[in-house]
């Protein structure tokens, strides 16, 4: 459903405009029936009645079709609004962005500093129709004191002043204008006549920032491979599959081992990587979003990435060159961490950029307000980040080990040398990385002051499990408790401290288990209050963490075989791979999430084996027992249909 909203004055430039041709545009666009609200108490009415998406535009705006194609199909799972590098004509509005969001728009903002405008076009989902009804209805009353901003333009400012998460869409290679007088009018429609339609939205199906490797050594041939899979008629579903089963015979060519092996396999690597970005370029140049499909393609390429560390590690193995299935599950773990603290940190940064800062913090996530370190780190940040393609963008682009990056490092390594460079290598920068990037954000965190687990299912995320579910709520009230990151870096302390027992070969190691049981289940005393300090953000890493290890320890304390231990954190890896992919989505809960268990009741029921002596037989059993789940909910839960439900606002 589409609501063009007239009521701004026409400006001249429509005068002479053929009669239709924004209707004709919006039919275009695929999104569906054409609708005009007279003015913006009318447009209140239609979308306090719709029940699927609307896309109100400005009567003044001239686009190319695919601008609103673009627009009405785009996946991000909230409002969309179309914005302008072209300075704000009468009675539009500038506004002002970051991180992809709308954070203000109208008078308040400065041209000087934020020099964008409003594109006269905004896609709005089922979830936010009731917050447009109520901004349209303010606005119609604002008229008198935002004279100065046309029904559109007024609708957007007061949306932005309200809780509703704004992102935006910018005009690449294709054209989009608001005309104020005939002559650019005439000079935008003669835009629209040049552009190439076919050549620009390939190009466009590439990411405008991506990361060095990405970017010089895939980007530049890969749009080819996207054209040529939309030719055979392929899907991006069709082209995932693809590329893990390439990675699969990467994995089983590293294992096999011997120099030809190695770099076949390595060249398999580089070539799934290639059909890894082809999948998304290929969802964006043929319009097919779904989230199931935006689901698959997260957990596709963390199986992937582990799945070739498992067979780095069984090459490593078979050339006797160590104890590759160590290498491995420590590579996989402190990759997992670390995504784990990406997503909540984006999550957080994000919060930052919509909210006013706390008191006495910054005034968003570029240091705008205050002085301290953060701030200045923030500042440092966003100028590196404004100029793409200089040295020090790419510095800050590589240092952090993207996707392609380690994928190069692996593929590079183990066709020179072996495997066991390879996953000494990924340890190595991934572990630099790491540190990196935890201090940076954990001062920045401390400036910005804002707080993200409150507005998700805390629990869901922690994932608590019933024991530790019952323990925050019996004991929400006590005085006098810390918050709850203290708890669970105390929870990856100990199972740490088990870890070096168990590595020292420390007797009485059951004893040490009980009690490392004990301390970690501290960490369930806060699990019922708010997770507001600056640096809760950490508290699901940091229990992804303290479980991981102790499943490593209990695992080297009994003698459980490595393949074993590997399958059960790779299973583990991938149930939270599925929770922050759902997030990041707003996608609701999995289906059988109840069913894992916990962090909780699932140290609980690997300490019972250990303490009994059939230690490998419970890891082996949890891990295929969790993978089932896993599976299962998977399947079941994406071929049921139902709303998102939007869990991280």
């Amino acid at each position: 459903m589409l609501a063009p909203d007239p009521s701004s004055p026409p400006v001249p430039a429509t005068a002479d405009l053929p009669p239709g041709r924004l209707d004709e545009q919006l039919r275009l666009a695929g999104a569906g029936q054409v609708l005009v609200a007279g003015d913006l108490t009318e447009l209140a009415g239609i979308a306090e009645r719709a029940a699927e998406p609307l896309l109100v535009c400005a009567p003044d705006l001239l686009a190319h079709p695919a601008v609103l194609r673009h627009l009405a199909t785009n996946p991000l799972p909230g409002s969309v609004a179309l914005v302008l590098a072209d300075p704000p004509g009468p009675g539009q509005a500038a506004v002002a962005e970051e991180r992809g969001q709308l954070t203000g728009a109208g008078p308040e903002v400065d041209p000087g500093t934020a020099p964008l405008t409003f594109g006269g076009a905004l896609r709005v989902p089922p979830a936010d129709l009731p917050a447009l009804a109520a901004a349209a209805h303010a606005a119609h009353a604002a008229e008198g004191r935002r004279a100065g901003l046309f029904g559109p333009d007024r609708l957007v400012a007061e949306l932005t002043r309200g809780d509703t998460t704004i992102f935006t869409q910018r005009v690449r290679l294709l054209v989009a204008h608001r005309p104020t007088d005939r002559a650019e009018a005439s000079a935008a429609l003669a835009e629209i006549a040049a552009v190439d339609s076919d050549a620009a939205e390939l190009r466009l199906a590439v990411k405008e920032r991506d990361d060095f490797f990405t970017t010089y050594f895939v980007s530049t041939w890969s749009p080819r491979v996207t054209r040529l899979a939309a030719r055979l008629g392929l899907t991006p579903t069709g082209v995932t599959a693809i590329s893990v089963l390439m990675a699969i015979a990467a994995a089983v060519l590293f294992g096999v081992g011997g120099r030809p092996a190695l770099v076949t396999g390595a060249v398999l690597l580089y070539l799934g990587f290639v059909l890894d970005c082809v999948d998304g370029q290929l969802a964006r140049y043929t319009r097919q979003f779904s989230p199931w499909g935006g689901w698959l393609d997260t957990m596709a390429d963390r199986a992937k990435e582990y799945l070739v560390y498992a067979g780095l590690a069984v090459g490593v193995d078979r050339a006797d060159l160590g104890n590759g299935w160590t290498l491995a599950i420590a590579a996989m773990v402190l990759q997992t961490a670390r995504h784990m603290t990406d997503t909540w940190y984006g999550a957080l940064h994000d919060e930052a950029a919509r909210r006013p800062a706390a008191p006495g913090g910054t005034a968003g996530p570029g240091g705008s307000a205050g002085g301290g370190v953060g701030d200045r780190l923030g500042r440092v940040s966003s100028q590196a980040l404004a100029r793409p393609g200089s040295l020090v963008y790419w510095l800050k682009r590589t240092i952090v080990f993207p996707i392609g990056e380690r994928w190069a490092l692996i593929a590079i390594t183990v066709a020179l040398f072996n495997p066991l460079v390879s996953l000494v290598s990924v340890l190595v920068w991934g572990g630099l990385a790491a540190a990196y990037t935890l201090l940076l954000r954990t001062l920045r965190a401390r400036s910005m002051r804002v707080a993200v687990l409150p507005g998700v299912d805390t629990a869901l995320h922690r994932d608590d499990g019933p024991l530790a579910r019952w323990i925050g709520a019996a004991t929400r009230r006590l005085p006098g408790r810390p918050g709850p990151l203290p708890f669970a870096l105390l929870a990856t302390a100990a199972a740490g401290t088990l870890l070096l027992a168990a590595l020292a070969g420390v007797a009485g190691l059951r004893g040490w288990v009980v009690a490392t049981v004990l301390v970690m289940l501290l960490a369930a005393l806060p699990s019922a209050v708010g997770h507001t300090g600056a640096l809760d953000w950490l508290v699901p890493a940091a229990l992804r963490a303290a479980e991981y290890l102790f499943v490593i320890a209990i695992d080297v304390a009994a003698g459980v075989p490595g393949p074993v231990t590997f399958a059960l954190l790779f299973v583990l890896a991938l149930r939270h791979y599925d929770l922050t992919a759902r997030l990041e989505k707003r996608e609701r809960a999995p289906l059988l999430a109840a069913a894992g268990l916990g962090w909780d009741g699932r140290v609980l029921l690997l300490a019972v084996p250990v303490v009994a002596g059939w230690a490998a037989a419970g890891t082996a059993a949890l891990a295929g027992y969790l993978f089932v789940i896993l599976a299962v909910g998977a399947i079941a839960g994406w071929a049921t249909p139902g709303p998102a439900e939007e869990r991280n606002r």
